[in-house]
C-alpha cells in the first residue's frame, strides 16, 4: 500500500470510528432506502451499455475536476443518453465528496448506483444500503483475502452486490473465487500513470461474470481490444466530468462502443 494509500486508509478508520458513534447501524437500518429492493449491477451491465458514469468533483491525482457541479442533473444526463449505471464518489476529505449525493442520486434515476468509496468495515456496507446504492467497491489493494471474502457476504446479505477492484498479477491471490464482477484498474496508485494495457494484461485471469475496466477511459481509447478482451464494463469518471456537458461526453463514448462492439 502506498503513501496515499496508507493516509486514506488510517482517515477512514478514524471516520468510521466516529459515524459508528454518530449512527449506530440501527439507526441505518430505519431509513427508508434500507428497505427498497435494490438494482442489480451484472443485469444492468450485460444487458446494456456496459458504461458506468462516474459523478466526480475533485482526486487526489489530478485536484479538483469540476467544483461546481449538478448531481442530480449530471447522472439524470447519464441515464438518459443510456449509461448502465452510475458511480457516486462519498469521500469528502480526498475527494470533495459526501455521503449524501448518492442519496440525491438515488431520487433522480433508476439504474443501479456503484458507491466508489474506501470500505475497510462491514459499517460502510450498511451504510451504503441506506444510502441507496446498490453496489460497493471493494479495493484489493487496502483490504486482505479474509475481509474481500467477508465484504462481499455482507453485501450479498444485504442485497447488495460488489466490484472487486485488482491492479497487479499479486492481487488476484486475493480474490475468493466467489466474485461475479471484477474490476481492474488501470490508474497506477503510485505514481498515478494510466494505461488500459493493464486492463488487457490481466483479463485472462479474470474469471468472473463481468469483468470491468476502470481508469483512464475516454472516446479515443482501444475499445476494440478492451472488449475483445472480455471486458463489458467500462468506468468512466473524469473524461466525462471534464467536459462542458458530462452527459454529451457519456453519449460520445457510448456510440464509440457501439460501433466497435
Amino acid at each position: 500500500m502506498n503513501g496515499v494509500l496508507r493516509k486514506i486508509v488510517a482517515f477512514k478508520k478514524q471516520e468510521v470510528a466516529s459515524l459508528k458513534v454518530l449512527k449506530p447501524v440501527d439507526n441505518l437500518k430505519k431509513v427508508a432506502f434500507y428497505n427498497r429492493s435494490t438494482y442489480s449491477m451484472t443485469n444492468s451491465l450485460l444487458a446494456g451499455t456496459g458504461v458506468i458514469a462516474e459523478f466526480k468533483r475533485a482526486s487526489p491525482s489530478k485536484g479538483v475536476i469540476r467544483k461546481e457541479a449538478n448531481i442530480d442533473e449530471i447522472v439524470s444526463g447519464y441515464q438518459r443518453v443510456g449509461a448502465s449505471a452510475v458511480s457516486v464518489l462519498t469521500d469528502t476529505k480526498f475527494f470533495k465528496a459526501e455521503p449524501k449525493d448518492i442519496v440525491r442520486a438515488r431520487s433522480a434515476i433508476s439504474i443501479p448506483i456503484l458507491r466508489k468509496e474506501f470500505i475497510i468495515d462491514t459499517y460502510q456496507i450498511y451504510e451504503s444500503k441506506a444510502l441507496g446504492a446498490d453496489c460497493i467497491l471493494l479495493i484489493a489493494a487496502i483490504l486482505s483475502k479474509d475481509e474481500i471474502a467477508l465484504f462481499q457476504e455482507v453485501a450479498d446479505d444485504l442485497g447488495l452486490q460488489a466490484i472487486v477492484e485488482i491492479y497487479n498479477e499479486h492481487e488476484l491471490a486475493k480474490l475468493t473465487g466467489k466474485e461475479r464482477i471484477i474490476g481492474v484498474n488501470n490508474r497506477n496508485l503510485d505514481t498515478f500513470q494510466v494505461d488500459i494495457n493493464n486492463s488487457l494484461s490481466l483479463a485472462s485471469h479474470l474469471s468472473s461474470e463481468v469483468k470491468i475496466t476502470e481508469s483512464g477511459l475516454n472516446a479515443s481509447t482501444n475499445l476494440q481490444a478492451l472488449i475483445h478482451a472480455g471486458f463489458q464494463g467500462f468506468l468512466v469518471g473524469e473524461s466525462f466530468m471534464k467536459e462542458a456537458n458530462p452527459s454529451l461526453a457519456c453519449d460520445n463514448f457510448i456510440q464509440q462502443i457501439k460501433k466497435v462492439s
